[in-house]
C-alpha cells in the first residue's frame, strides 16, 4: 500500500514468492543427463591428457611384480618438473617396432575404444619397463658376480625372481643424453633395450617418448599395490660416478695433459731464443 500526492491510497501488487520460484524453467531430464555426461567426458579427457591414465600389462615381461593383464595407473605429471629417474617403472610409446602384434592391439569393441579414448578403459599400444640407466650413464653386464653395473656401481635388484640372472645378454653401453636404457623385470622374457642393440636407435628410448610413471596397480584387487623406486637406486655413488664420467673427466684429462704441453712449449721457446 502507498499514497499519492492527493492523499488517495493506491495498492501495489507483490508477486507471490512461491509463484516466482515455480515460474523458473528447469531443463528436461534428458538434457540434464546429456549435459552431465558431456561434463564427465570432458573432465575424463582432461585428466587423461594431463594427469592420470589407465593402462594394462600386455605380457609377462614385468613379472613377478607386475602380472599380465594387471590394470595400472600412470602419473603423467611425474616429470613436469624433474627428470626420469633410475628405477622408475615407466610407460612409453613404441620407439621403433618393439611391440609384438599381440601387444600393439587395441580393443575392437566400439564402446571399449570410446572408453579408452577418454581414459576410462586401460590403453594398449605402449610398453612398460623399468629404467636402469639415464642419459650419460655407463650400463654394463656384468661384473664378476653377475650383477648389472651403472657407472661402475653394481645393482642389487630385489624385484627380480630369485632364480633369474640379471641378464644372460652381455652388453656395455653409454646412454646418450636425452635417452634411457630400460629393462623388464622378467629378464628371461623381456624384449627390452638389450633386444634392440643392433636396431635403429640402439635400444635407447628417447625421454620424449615417456608417457609417465607407473605408481599403482588397481586391478585385480588381489594385486593392488603402490609402487616406489627400489632402494638400490638411491645409492648416491650412482650420481657421483655419473658426474665423474660426464663432468669432471674433461678437467682430469686437462690436468693430465698439462705437463706434456708445458714441456712442448718450453722446447719450442728454447729453439726460438736459445734460452730456457
Amino acid at each position: 500500500m502507498s499514497s499519492t500526492d492527493d492523499g488517495a491510497a493506491t495498492s501495489v501488487d507483490v508477486p507471490d514468492q512461491d509463484a516466482s520460484e515455480g515460474s523458473k524453467k528447469h531443463l528436461p531430464l534428458w538434457q540434464e543427463t546429456l549435459l552431465l555426461l558431456t561434463i564427465a567426458i570432458v573432465l575424463a579427457v582432461v585428466i587423461k591428457a594431463f594427469f592420470v591414465q589407465a593402462f594394462y600389462i600386455p605380457s609377462e615381461s614385468m613379472e613377478p611384480g607386475l602380472v599380465k593383464n594387471d590394470r595400472i595407473l600412470v602419473e603423467k605429471m611425474s616429470y613436469w618438473f624433474g627428470d626420469v629417474e633410475r628405477g622408475d617403472i615407466i610407460v612409453f610409446d613404441d620407439p621403433g617396432n618393439w611391440l609384438t602384434e599381440a601387444e600393439s592391439t587395441h580393443p575392437s569393441n566400439p564402446i571399449s575404444r570410446g572408453l579408452e579414448f577418454v581414459g576410462l578403459y586401460p590403453a594398449g599400444g605402449h610398453l612398460v619397463k623399468r629404467v636402469i640407466g639415464v642419459g650419460g650413464d655407463r650400463v654394463r653386464c656384468c661384473d664378476k658376480f653377475g650383477r648389472i653395473t651403472v657407472n661402475g656401481v653394481p645393482l642389487v635388484e630385489p624385484y627380480l625372481d630369485r632364480n633369474d640372472a640379471p641378464s644372460d645378454t652381455r652388453f656395455n653401453v653409454k646412454v646418450p643424453a636425452g635417452h634411457l636404457w630400460v629393462m623388464g623385470d622378467n629378464r628371461n622374457d623381456s624384449a627390452d633395450s638389450r633386444s634392440h642393440l643392433g636396431s635403429p636407435g640402439g635400444g635407447f628410448v628417447p625421454d620424449s617418448d615417456v608417457v609417465g610413471k607407473v605408481f599403482t596397480v588397481v586391478w585385480p584387487l588381489s594385486n593392488a599395490t603402490w609402487l616406489s623406486r627400489p632402494a638400490t637406486f638411491d645409492n648416491p655413488a650412482l650420481d657421483k660416478a655419473s658426474a665423474l664420467g660426464t663432468t669432471t673427466a674433461p678437467y682430469a684429462l686437462g690436468f693430465a695433459a698439462a705437463p706434456s704441453l708445458l714441456a712442448l712449449w718450453r722446447r719450442r721457446r728454447y729453439r726460438a731464443t736459445g734460452t730456457d
